[in-house]
């Protein structure tokens, strides 16, 4: 199985399901979102596959999202390109389809 995370290595939450992908033998592809940020429609196309919004992947702690409080999904995909820091992480990817690991052991449900 072939797994792709978008990781924060600096993110205790994206090291732990990253340990887990890795346990679960799945052939992994780690992108440092941060280094290499996903384009919008990547985005898009990876928040509608998880079914869930843009708002919903929006890392509201983060002082750079706190404009967007009031934002459409249009909006915050375009912050989020332009200031990636935004973007939740983990996001997991697999043939079985993508997740958000939040908490990490929800990866299992695509592994």
């Amino acid at each position: 199985m072939k797994a792709t995370i978008y990781h924060n290595p600096r993110c205790g939450t994206s090291r732990t399901t990253l340990a887990l992908i890795e346990e679960s033998g799945a052939d992994v592809t780690v992108i440092e979102y941060l280094k290499t940020p996903p384009t919008r429609a990547e985005l898009e196309r990876l928040y509608h596959a998880a079914g869930m919004t843009p708002r919903q992947g929006l890392r509201i702690r983060e002082e750079a999202a706190k404009p967007l409080a009031d934002a459409d999904d249009d909006a915050i995909l375009d912050a989020m390109v332009r200031d990636p820091i935004i973007i939740q992480r983990p996001l997991v990817e697999t043939d079985k389809g993508v997740r958000l690991a939040r908490p990490p052991e929800t990866v299992r449900d695509i592994l």
